[in-house]
C-alpha cells in the first residue's frame, strides 16, 4: 500500500483556527481537550478501538513541501504560518484507556494536553480514527456476545465504505471478539488468521453440483467446507455434500463443514444437522452467513438453530443500524500560570453540556464477584482514601447513590504520549483481542443487553461535580 502523509486529514476550520492562534500569540498556550461520546438510543456499552493507528497519525504528523505548497494555493495564510507549520511536530501529551477497553457515554476515553495549535490540529483526525474502529468493534462485540461462544467471521470487505474502512474495520472487529476475517490484507497487515470457503459461482462453474463440490474437496481436502444452497440446500445441497463427504472418508480425509447463505436459517440447519447425523457426520460444522447481526443471531440460537460458525459481513462492516458512533472533541481546560484554568461548553441540552477540567476516571469492581459496578469520572489531581468505602452518586439526580465498602479500583486512562515521545506499548490485535474479551466478561449480562439494558452507573466525584454547578451557575449570572 503506498506510503500516504495523512497530515492534511484535517477539517479546513482546524487550519484556520490554528491561524487565528498564531495570529494571537498563542501558538504556546497549553489547553486539554477530551473524547469522548454522547449516549443514544443504541450507544449503551462501546469497545475502545483505533489507539495505536491514532497515535501513529499524532507521532507522524509533518508538513512536507507538497502540504505547504498547497496550503499555500489557498491563499488563506500568510508565508510565517507556513513556516511555522514547516517545523511543526507533535509536543504534548496522550492519556487514553487500553484498547479493548469497555467505555460509557460521557467518558474521557482519550484526553490530548499539548500547545492549542498541535491540540486543535489533531482533532479531525482522531475523531475519524477513533470514532470508526470504536463503532465497529462494539458493534462486533455486541454480535460475538449474542453468539454466546461460537465462532464468529468477519466477512465485511466487499460491503465496507472504501478500503481503509475495510482494512480497519477488520482489526476492529478482531477486537470485538470475532475469530477470523476474509479480508487477507488484513490478516497480513495486523497477523490474525483468515478464513473462507467458496463462492456460488464456484459451484455454478461446473456441470453438477456434485462435481463443484468434488473439484473442491480435491484442492482442500483438509479444510473443506461446501456451500450447499446454490440449487436446493435440503433435495440437493447436502445430499451431494454427504456423497462428497463420504468419497473423502474412504480415502482417509476428514470434512470440516457446510455453509448456508439464504433461506429459513433455523428450519435449514436443524434439518441439516439431522441429516448430517443421521449420515455419520456428526462432527461436522454447519455455518450460516447472510445478512446478520447481534438481533438475528440472537433469535436464531433462541429457536434451536444448529449453527456453529458465523460469518457476518454487511452490518458488522457497516454497523448498519448505527453508521456513526459520534464521539466529540472538546475543550476542558486551558494553563495559565503553571495551572489549569477549566473550560465548560453550556448548552439547552443538559446531554451537551461537558465536564471541565483534566480530568481521569477510575472503575470500580465488586471484590465478592470480580464484576465492574460503576465508574467515576473525577479531576486528575482530586484525592481519594479508596480503603474507607466509597459513595458515588448519579451525575445530575443527586439523591441517587451507592456506597461500595469491600471493592477495587482500577484507574483506566493512562499516559501513552509524553512530551510528543511514546511512552506506553500498544499490543498486537490478537493481544487486544483476549484482553477486550476479559472486559467484556468483567460486566454483567444485564449491562449487554440488546434491548433495554441495565443502565450502567457513570457518577461524577464530589471535586469535579462541585466544578461544574459552580462554573454554570457563574454562567448563569453572567460572571466569567
Amino acid at each position: 500500500m503506498q506510503e500516504r502523509n495523512l497530515t492534511l486529514l484535517t477539517d479546513l476550520y482546524e487550519l484556520t483556527m490554528m491561524y487565528g492562534y498564531f495570529k494571537s500569540g498563542k501558538t504556546d498556550e497549553i489547553a486539554v481537550f477530551d473524547v469522548f461520546f454522547r449516549r443514544n438510543n443504541l450507544i449503551t456499552y462501546s469497545l475502545f478501538a483505533g489507539l495505536e493507528q491514532a497515535v501513529d497519525y499524532v507521532l507522524n504528523l509533518k508538513f512536507g513541501k507538497e502540504e505547504i505548497d498547497y496550503l499555500r494555493g489557498l491563499n488563506l495564510f500568510g508565508e510565517d504560518f507556513l513556516s511555522y507549520l514547516a517545523n511543526l511536530k507533535f509536543s504534548g501529551d496522550i492519556y487514553a484507556v487500553p484498547e479493548g477497553t469497555v467505555v460509557f457515554p460521557g467518558e474521557p476515553i482519550l484526553t490530548v494536553k499539548a500547545p492549542v495549535m498541535e491540540a486543535q490540529l489533531i482533532e479531525t483526525a482522531l475523531l475519524n480514527i477513533l470514532n470508526h474502529q470504536t463503532l465497529i468493534a462494539s458493534k462486533a462485540a455486541k454480535i460475538c456476545d449474542s453468539a454466546k461462544g461460537d465462532t464468529v467471521m468477519e466477512f465485511g470487505l466487499r460491503r465496507a465504505q472504501g478500503p481503509d474502512a475495510g482494512i480497519y474495520g477488520t482489526r476492529a472487529s478482531i477486537i470485538g471478539g470475532c475469530n477470523s476475517t476474509s479480508n487477507v490484507l488484513a490478516g497480513k497487515m495486523f497477523d490474525v488468521p483468515v478464513a473462507g470457503t467458496h463462492a456460488h459461482s464456484w459451484v455454478m462453474n461446473f456441470p453438477s453440483e456434485y462435481e463443484a463440490f468434488k473439484a473442491y474437496a480435491d484442492v482442500y481436502p483438509n479444510a473443506v467446507i461446501l456451500l450447499v444452497d446454490t440449487y436446493d440446500t435440503l433435495n440437493s445441497g447436502i445430499p451431494n455434500a454427504i456423497k462428497v463427504f463420504d468419497e473423502m472418508v474412504k480415502e482417509g480425509k476428514r470434512p470440516v463443514g457446510i455453509r448456508i447463505d439464504s433461506g429459513d436459517l433455523a428450519y435449514l440447519t436443524k434439518k441439516a444437522r439431522q441429516m448430517l447425523d443421521e449420515a455419520g457426520y456428526d462432527y461436522v460444522k454447519i455455518c450460516a452467513s447472510g445478512d446478520l447481526d447481534e438481533r438475528l443471531v440472537q433469535s436464531l440460537k433462541l429457536q434451536g438453530a444448529k449453527i456453529d460458525t458465523w460469518g457476518i459481513g454487511t452490518k458488522l462492516i457497516t454497523s448498519a443500524d448505527m453508521p456513526s458512533l459520534g464521539g466529540v472533541y472538546k475543550l476542558a481546560g486551558i494553563v495559565e500560570n503553571g495551572k489549569i484554568v477549566p473550560k465548560i461548553k453550556v448548552s439547552d441540552n443538559s446531554a451537551k453540556i461537558t465536564n471541565p477540567g483534566f480530568k481521569t476516571f477510575y472503575r470500580i469492581y465488586d471484590n465478592a464477584t470480580g464484576k465492574a459496578e460503576a465508574d467515576l469520572i473525577a479531576l486528575k489531581d482530586e484525592e481519594f482514601d479508596f480503603s474507607k468505602p466509597l459513595t458515588v452518586y448519579h451525575p445530575i439526580e443527586r439523591w441517587k447513590k451507592t456506597t461500595f465498602t469491600d471493592y477495587t479500583v482500577r484507574e483506566l486512562p493512562v499516559c501513552i504520549v509524553e512530551n510528543g515521545k511514546l511512552v506506553a506499548d500498544l499490543p498486537k490485535v490478537k493481544d487486544i483481542a483476549v484482553y477486550a474479551k476479559g472486559e467484556m466478561e468483567s460486566f454483567w449480562d444485564e449491562y449487554k443487553r440488546i434491548d433495554q439494558p441495565h443502565i450502567y452507573k457513570v457518577d461524577l466525584s464530589d471535586g469535579l461535580y462541585e466544578l461544574k454547578t459552580t462554573m454554570l451557575e457563574k454562567i448563569r449570572k453572567g460572571e466569567k
